[in-house]
């Protein structure tokens, strides 16, 4: 009888044994796996995730991807994680390949995108950015004193805050400031329909205008803002298809944070007047001017939160260089030394020395995924560093175009973050097809 309790225990303990094993090497596999992984074109990629599990690996789109050689089967491949496998891209895309332990267990989804393996013309240009918003946006509220002698909230239920996208009024697209006053005064002191958005979900409201001491018009009480402007750096231009990138980082609001939608806009030749160098609390600037009567170099498409992207006027490749330089995945960049494209007196593009100091490759959708420190003397003697309008200055590494300067440490203007190249690549328009 105690012979038999013995080798329950042992057998219950190995049970116990074989869990914990398991359960261990489930967490370790879960943090080592990242959620993201780019891949040029064409090109074949080694991994080494050294974890113990038997996975089975499916994917939901076919002909985008091979494993190992081969194509990821309808039922899943099963591989070995403990060994290395290979991941190799056949065409432009993006997949989802979805691991499970023993095809049972889910593990981890992996999402797979595949840039063009292509060269892009680092620019380093400063440019004039001119942005129209895609709805009227709400930078404040305030009350209205009317006429006799009340301050009223006219829109404090109305559910509109600070940071929403007035779209339309009374049934009438809002375009710009002049169609929203319009269609106040119009209102002639009626209650108006307005529909907004709100995050990303779009509601619907009624704000009724107030007639005001002041003027004698009729109000809402909202502060809004239906364009910006400002300097910036190109990064990259697509030789083939003239889409191009700049600033790695997008337009937000300089009130309310909140990042601009694209309803048109435009990049333009620019002047640098002065640069206000940069001290440690106090960020430099590079004070610049454009102009109506300046040549337009592009349009922009789209501001996301990783830069502006749009297409540029055939007549503005003349004023631009023309070095290309292969595309570097993050995987590649190494910590030392680098360069940045800049022409921070407005006319020449000069290349400046600086240091990688660390390399982030977990957070793939930063815009900080590189700490960079200036090095090169002339650039320090003239901006004391990465100042504002230098955000987009791309960063080049042993030939090829790594990324992106982005910020600049306050309390430290030395220093500063960088996008990686691929982010901004991703994207371009049509750099990866959807579905």
């Amino acid at each position: 009888m105690n012979f038999i309790r013995s080798h329950k225990k042992r057998f219950v303990i190995f049970l116990a044994v074989c869990f914990t094993v398991i359960a261990l090497s489930y967490i370790i596999t879960f943090s080592v796996l990242p959620g993201n992984i780019t891949l040029l074109e064409g090109e074949e990629y080694i991994y080494h995730f050294k974890s113990p599990l038997f996975v089975n690996i499916t994917a939901d789109k076919a002909g985008i991807i091979k494993l190992n050689n081969g194509d990821i089967k309808t039922s899943g491949s099963f591989v070995n994680l403990s060994n290395p496998i290979s991941l190799k891209s056949q065409g432009h895309g993006s997949v989802k390949l979805n691991l499970r332990f023993l095809g049972l267990i889910p593990i981890k989804t992996l999402k797979v995108d595949i840039v063009p393996n292509k060269k892009v013309i680092a620019c380093g240009n400063t440019v004039g950015v001119k942005l129209q918003v895609d709805g009227i946006l709400v930078i404040g509220v305030s009350a209205v004193e009317t006429e006799s002698g009340k301050r009223i909230l006219p829109a404090k239920e109305s559910g509109i805050e600070t940071g929403d996208l007035l779209m339309e009024a009374n049934r009438t697209k809002l375009e710009s400031v002049d169609d929203l006053i319009n269609e106040i005064s119009n209102s002639g002191g009626k209650a108006m329909r307005i529909k907004y958005k709100h995050g990303s979900s779009v509601k619907e409201t009624e704000v009724k205008p107030e007639k005001s001491e002041d003027d004698e018009k009729y109000h809402i009480g909202l502060w809004v803002r239906d364009s910006t402007a400002g300097i910036g750096t190109l990064t990259f231009y697509d030789p083939d298809t003239k889409y191009f990138g700049a600033l790695g980082h997008g337009i937000t609001d300089i009130d309310t944070g909140t990042l601009m939608p694209v309803r048109e806009g435009e990049i333009l030749e620019s002047n640098i007047l002065s640069i206000k160098k940069g001290r440690q609390g106090n960020p430099g600037e590079l004070k610049g001017i454009f102009t109506e009567g300046r040549s337009k170099l592009g349009s922009i498409v789209n501001n996301s939160e990783h830069g502006i992207y749009g297409q540029l006027e055939e007549s503005a490749l003349s004023k631009l260089p023309e070095m290309a330089y292969p595309i570097a995945l993050r995987n590649t960049v190494k910590e030392g030394e680098a360069q940045i494209l800049a022409n921070i007196d407005g006319k020449t593009i000069e290349k400046y020395n600086v240091e990688i100091e660390k390399v982030s490759r977990q957070n793939s959708n930063s815009s900080k995924g590189m700490l960079i420190k200036i090095v090169d003397k002339r650039l320090l003697d003239t901006t004391g560093g990465i100042v504002q309008g230098m955000s987009g200055s791309p960063i080049i590494q042993n030939g090829k175009i790594i990324g992106a300067v982005t910020h600049v440490l306050i309390n430290d203007p030395t220093r500063g973050y960088g996008i990686f190249i691929e982010k901004m690549i991703k994207n371009i328009p049509g750099s990866i097809k959807a579905g």
